[in-house]
């Protein structure tokens, strides 16, 4: 059995290891086929039943990402393959990519996003166009993205007003397909801009559950690296501050404050609207197993 330890008081407010631990049960993680394959048995590292989100980078054969998926059922997780529009070429693409995924790793779950690049390479360039198409039809769980601190690939202007046009499409889809939906946010490091946008939300009538993005531990330098790359805004002064600490600099930084933050606040406003949390490994897939078994996770079951 891991042994856990009580989360500490952090800048974000104090939150009790029973909030703490409520708040990771049914979280995911997400994993490439090249760091999984770093992995000798996920089952070492990870509850029974966890969603392992699978990264699709342009480039990544198809081949190696239903043999990742295939793996993860087999171990006995719930595998979502990440379907980025903008490298698909075509339906027949698509299509074969979907009866690939179902008929070798009984994917039943999917991650839908407009994708990293700039220009679609072929039919699709949306999230939306993807769910239009009806190629998902009898998923049992779709997720799309979520913008806590914007996105100006969208909204390049600054504003959120596609954003959340597009949002509001999406409630509207989710309202008329038997499939479960969310929101899949982009790793984020400060809890305020995440809590003010969540009930932004709700007040405009957005109902899809949020799967807060959160970055597992990692050296400071290598968040900072993403952040930027990845577009994550005003919460990269939290890294930025941190890098000022010299007796902090060389530390691992945790999400602890972060967590612990967004912990306490659902653990007083039960109708907040997140309802996971979604690691991404950017220093690593066990030293982010290893910080969720120290909060909370539930005692790992021993290898087959």
């Amino acid at each position: 059995m891991a042994l856990f330890r009580f989360p500490r008081k952090n800048e974000g407010g104090a939150t009790g290891s029973t909030d703490m631990a409520a708040f990771l049960q049914g979280f995911s993680i997400e994993v490439m086929p090249r760091t999984a394959e770093k992995i000798d048995d996920f089952r070492a590292l990870l509850p029974a039943g966890t969603r392992v989100y699978i990264a699709h980078i342009d480039g990544t054969p198809i081949d190696d990402m239903v043999a990742t998926a295939a793996r993860l059922r087999a171990e006995g997780f719930e595998p979502m393959p990440h379907f980025p529009a903008r490298i698909i070429a075509d339906r027949p693409m698509l299509a074969d990519w979907i009866a690939r995924y179902r008929g070798e790793a009984d994917v039943r779950q999917a991650l839908l996003l407009a994708g990293g690049i700039d220009r679609a390479q072929g039919a699709f360039h949306s999230s939306m166009q993807l769910l239009e198409s009806g190629a998902f039809d009898g998923f049992e769980r779709l997720h799309v993205a979520g913008h806590p601190e914007g996105n100006r690939d969208i909204d390049p202007d600054g504003s959120d007003r596609l954003v959340m046009e597009a949002l509001r499409w999406k409630q509207a889809f989710a309202q008329r397909t038997d499939a479960q939906m969310a929101l899949a946010t982009q790793f984020c490091f400060e809890p305020r801009p995440v809590i003010d946008w969540a009930n932004r939300l709700q007040a405009e009538g957005i109902a899809l559950p949020i799967h807060i993005g959160v970055a597992g531990p990692a050296k400071l330098q290598t968040l900072i690296k993403f952040a930027i790359s990845c577009g994550v805004g005003p919460s990269l002064k939290v890294l930025q501050k941190r890098a000022m600490d010299v007796s902090k600099l060389l530390l691992p930084f945790e999400p602890d404050s972060f967590v612990g933050a967004l912990a306490a606040h659902k653990a007083g406003n039960p109708g907040f609207g997140i309802e996971a949390v979604h690691f991404f490994p950017l220093g690593g897939i066990r030293p982010t197993t290893d910080w969720t078994q120290r909060n909370g996770q539930r005692p790992m079951r021993a290898a087959a």
